[in-house]
């Protein structure tokens, strides 16, 4: 009987429902829904932990052991193992709670934040989600809960809708290409400086800013560039010398600027240029539906942000910064790229382009650190680009214009100056009284941007109405006339420059037609997530990634207005509610790390990275130790360390890894002493990349600090840590938290993703500020590594969500829970395939790697191949080749049953006897069901069939996917096609319909 057939009948693969009859409920669980008959019935521990009691026993016995305590003692060293049990302060506390009691206790911490009506501007503005977009992509788990598209056949709605907006922000901007999102509009400008660094090599390292780009995109560049040997002028426009000093490798503008007006830059453009000097335009896309494009008035890189596509503003965050250049500096884009290539029947498909720009590859050569994208929000910018199409948002750029010219002309008559007298949608103003003012528009719960210096800035977002504009108008000049807005338009017309006004088309694309009926648009957006795998289909059991559950009770509040509807920038006694989530959630972290202090403001993992090393760097300096600049960094550790150290300004020193994934001792200590004078800090993951345990983490800490270095620890393991172990009492002196890992923040398709720092108390002082609302700006420290002074804030009430269901009991179980499911597989799969490193007992931590190299000799597999096939069985690979070429490291998490474990435990096995079938040279080795994965329905249908196995085996290679089968949507992905033939936006329609295909379906950008 083969595995295929067994998997048909296992009773552990039909599972029984939990609380069934014949299941037994452990103590665990009745503490999980209460202690007492009159307690609370919804406790979150059991739906969130996978495994029920008795398929933990069956794992433990499995294994050979008899309870988690004694399994855990085994796995993690006694060295490590916390001095104490976590103790949370409530609303967490020990014992978990009910998710009803949960939400109505963060619905009225969400009630203390005022939203008040923002007209503050910065590049942050009131906008409308679409009810379709809200409800169906941002509250949809089939889109938030997908991981990153590199596995393309099973992700092509994504990419379909990624290309969309990279289509939508091309055009816009008047670009040849755009990427598929950065971070924020400030960290988005910092990629381009250092990109124009590359470009015009040739040049000093000197990059020119216009004083009047948004304060909080200088203070993100102040920062990159001062670690990063570039010198960072910021002056007024008028006063750039391009012969002074060799002149600028490259220069920025803000497009409209910070404080409204309108510039030309035609004229600037070609001066740059002449001199050799790049040109950064941070734009904005509503405005560009009006104004000449940067790409038609010379700019070579246009930057900002989509948040006013639809995305809310969050305090801050996450929204889709966005990048657009010239096609010939695509190779030097920072980020990721959709690209348009053929898959294995010469069909359109879409995959991630060119790379070799991932960091994993380039290591300390790579020119940026982005790992996260902010893809669900690029997802849902792009879907409000198709949900209005071009007239949409021209319409709606006119419209905030239009108010904005009848507000000015208001003012004016009422006998404020209004400085601005070319603008899109922001002007300055300076009233009469700038302090009745002041208490004016705060007594009509509208915030305006204070200047200082007696002027306030307005500006109008998409939300505008006639009320807005009249009590703004009462707000600066007192008391005014009835407003009859449509006459003054009439009067006033458009207040900005026609040689400026846009004349080029965009947003041709069908794509951005297609769907005027919401009927239409609802139909594209669930075809496009069909074409997606996610948590919603199957577990996707990705080494260090730890996809698990996103629960809808920590997902609810996100789209609340009361966290959704604040600007970054509101005044500090309007969020009170995020104060208290903030100190809250601080707590908790600092508890469950055993640090210090925390800083939240990092809004990725590569951002967490970057200002923990950056922490360290200021802490050398302060102590005069400027010359400490080597950072250590074991080979198999994540390709972003490499590229973070050389952002910090660091140079990058690789460590031997012994054959069992630890640290090579040996090599430590000879690099450290080598380097002992300039030695600034290690990078260590614990557990290791290769999910191990390492016995002697203390003493490689303890070393690293005897020669003056400091510990960085990269926390994408945390899921192994919480509750047994903590970086603080193992050594570490700062760790960054992936919150989309660990803490439940889901991927949302490879972004967004939070990665805030703990730090000990002698790194506190460096941890990052802001020129607003920090807790640190009062001190004068403005050292911002994110546009936001927190990030991206919107999405924190997930992991306070998360941490607080959970409690410090149920948060310590589900640690040990995911140690347990890894090694329950890893036992399960070693009679088929090698696990390369295990640790004491041949135990592993949370994840896992298995060697497939011995395939390709054997039978040619190659492990695409195995990556491939698993498609067919409606799984998504785990991580591939890394940290060892031609292997597989997989991370099951705590949130999947065993049920869930043991049918993609079948799926390898029947991979593996596949492949023996291979080796026996029953198939070919070039024609197999695994050279030929994934299969998809039109190969399966087509009238020839000429392999040696069966189509009922390509399709459903066991049992049950006759019940219930994810169908890839593409046949395998020719890359290199791609990457030789560079597309990267929508493809004509002459390129995707055949004449015998020709239907409204097909009518689409696939």
């Amino acid at each position: 009987m083969t595995t295929a057939d067994t998997d048909r009948v296992q009773p552990s693969d039909l599972g029984a429902a939990k609380g069934s009859a014949g299941s037994i409920q452990s103590p665990g669980d009745a503490r999980a829904v209460g202690t007492s008959p009159l307690d609370f019935t919804d406790g979150f521990v059991p739906r969130h932990i996978g495994p029920n009691e008795t398929e933990i026993a069956e794992m433990l016995e499995f294994l050979g052991f008899d309870s988690l305590e004694s399994f855990i003692g085994e796995v993690v060293p006694k060295s490590i193992r916390a001095t104490r049990p976590l103790h949370l302060t409530a609303p967490a506390g020990h014992a978990p709670r009910g998710e009803h009691e949960l939400i109505a206790e963060l619905k009225r911490m969400a009630s203390k934040n005022k939203v008040y009506r923002s007209c503050i501007g910065m590049g942050y503005s009131e906008t409308i989600t679409p009810a379709i977009i809200q409800r169906n992509v941002l509250e949809n788990p089939g889109w938030y809960t997908q991981y990153t598209p590199y596995q393309a056949e099973i992700a092509q709605g994504r990419l379909e809708a990624l290309i969309n907006f990279q289509t939508m922000i091309a055009d816009l901007t008047g670009m040849e290409i755009a990427g598929s999102s950065l971070l924020d509009e400030g960290t988005a400008a910092a990629e381009a400086m250092a990109m124009t660094m590359n470009i015009a090599s040739g040049k000093p390292r000197r990059f020119f800013a216009a004083a009047d780009c948004h304060p909080q995109t200088l203070s993100v560049l102040e920062t990159r560039a001062s670690h990063m040997d570039i010198e960072l002028v910021v002056a007024e426009i008028d006063t750039i010398d391009f012969e002074a000093s060799d002149g600028f490798a490259g220069i920025l503008v803000q497009y409209p600027t910070t404080d409204g007006r309108i510039e030309n830059y035609a004229d600037l453009a070609k001066r740059a240029h002449d001199a050799g000097a790049v040109v950064v335009a941070a734009a904005d896309p509503m405005a560009l539906a009006l104004l000449t494009p940067p790409g038609e008035w010379g700019a070579d890189i246009a930057v900002g942000s989509a948040q006013r596509f639809g995305v809310p503003m969050g305090f801050g965050g996450p929204h889709a910064g966005y990048i657009a250049t010239a096609e010939k500096h695509v190779r030097r884009l920072p980020g990721r790229l959709v690209g348009v290539s053929k898959d294995a029947e010469g069909n359109n498909a879409y995959r991630l382009a060119i790379q070799t720009r991932e960091q994993h590859i380039r290591r300390d050569r790579a020119t940026s650190n982005i790992c996260t994208a902010q893809v669900l929000l690029a997802v849902m910018a792009g879907f409000y680009g198709v949900y209005h199409g071009p007239t949409g948002i021209k319409r709606i750029a006119s419209r905030i214009h239009g108010w904005t010219a009848v507000l000015a002309h208001e003012l004016e008559q009422a006998g404020a100056e209004v400085l601005t007298q070319s603008f899109f949608d922001t002007i300055r103003v300076r009233p009469t009284d700038a302090a009745k003012t002041r208490a004016r528009a705060t007594a009509k719960e509208i915030n305006l941007r204070d200047f200082g210096d007696g002027t306030f800035g307005i500006s109008i977002g998409e939300t505008v109405d006639a009320a807005l504009v009249s009590d703004l108008v009462e707000a600066l000049t007192g008391p005014t006339p009835d407003l009859d807005a449509d006459a003054v338009l009439n009067q006033v017309g458009s207040a900005y420059p026609q040689s400026l006004a846009r004349t080029s088309d965009f947003m041709t694309h069908e794509v951005f037609s297609l769907y005027d009926s919401e009927t239409e648009l609802l139909r594209y957006i669930f075809e496009l997530q069909g074409r997606d795998l996610s948590l919603a289909h199957s577990m996707i059991p990705l080494g260090s990634c730890t996809m698990k559950l996103n629960a809808t009770s920590e997902m609810l509040p996100v789209t609340w207005p009361e966290f959704g509807g604040l600007h970054p920038f509101t005044p500090r006694d309007q969020w009170e509610g995020y104060a208290d989530l903030f100190s809250t959630l601080e707590s908790w972290l600092k508890e469950i790390t055993r640090f210090d202090a925390i800083s939240l403001q990092p809004n990725a993992g590569s951002q967490g990275e970057y200002a923990g090393l950056l922490a360290i760097a200021e802490y050398h300096t302060a102590n005069n130790q400027t010359q400490r600049d080597v950072c250590l960094i074991p080979e198999s550790a994540h390709g972003t360390n490499a590229a973070s150290a050389v952002m910090a300004g660091m140079k990058a020193v690789s460590i031997k890894v012994r054959p069992d994934g630890a640290i090579d001792m040996d090599d430590l200590r000879a690099k450290v002493e080598k380097h002992a004078e300039t030695l600034s800090a290690l990078m260590v993951t614990y557990p290791s990349t290769c999910g191990v345990f390492e016995d002697h983490i203390r003493e490689v800490c303890s070393m690293i600090h005897e020669y003056g270095g400091q510990v960085y620890m990269d926390g994408a393991n945390m899921n192994a840590q919480v509750g047994l172990t903590s970086p603080g009492e193992i050594g570490a002196d700062v760790c960054h938290l992936n919150l989309h890992k660990t803490f439940c923040i889901p991927h949302g398709g490879g972004g967004p993703g939070m990665g805030p720092i703990g730090v000990k108390k002698h790194l506190e002082p460096y941890l990052p500020g802001h020129t607003h609302n920090s807790p640190r700006a009062d001190r004068g420290e403005t050292l911002a590594v994110s546009a936001a002074p927190y990030g991206s804030p919107s999405i924190l009430p997930i992991s306070w969500m998360y941490i607080a269901l959970m409690g410090a009991e149920g948060l310590t179980k589900a640690t040990e829970v995911a140690i347990l499911s890894a090694n329950y597989m890893a036992r399960r799969l070693k009679n088929h395939y090698p696990v390369l490193f295990s640790g004491k007992n041949d135990l592993c931590a949370h994840e896992f790697v298995i060697d497939c190299r011995q395939f390709k000799k054997s039978a040619g597999i190659e492990i695409d191949d195995i990556a491939k096939r698993l498609m067919d069985f409606g799984f998504h690979a785990p991580t591939m080749s890394w940290p060892v070429p031609g292997t597989l490291m997989i991370e099951p998490t705590e949130s999947e049953p065993k049920t869930e474990l043991d049918r993609f435990c079948n799926a390898l096995i029947a991979i593996a006897d596949e492949i023996k079938r291979v080796e026996s040279g029953e198939w070919p080795k070039d024609n197999n069901p695994l050279k030929h994965a994934p299969h998809t329905t039109r190969v399966l249908t087509q009238t020839e069939w000429d392999r040696p196995y069966s189509r009922e085996l390509g399709a459903f290679p066991v049992e049950r996917l006759k019940r219930n089968k994810f169908w890839p949507a593409v046949s395998r992905i020719d890359n290199p096609y791609g990457d030789r033939n560079l597309q990267c936006s929508c493809p004509p329609m002459s390129e995707l319909v055949s004449s015998d295909l020709m239907n409204h379906e097909a009518d689409q950008c696939s």
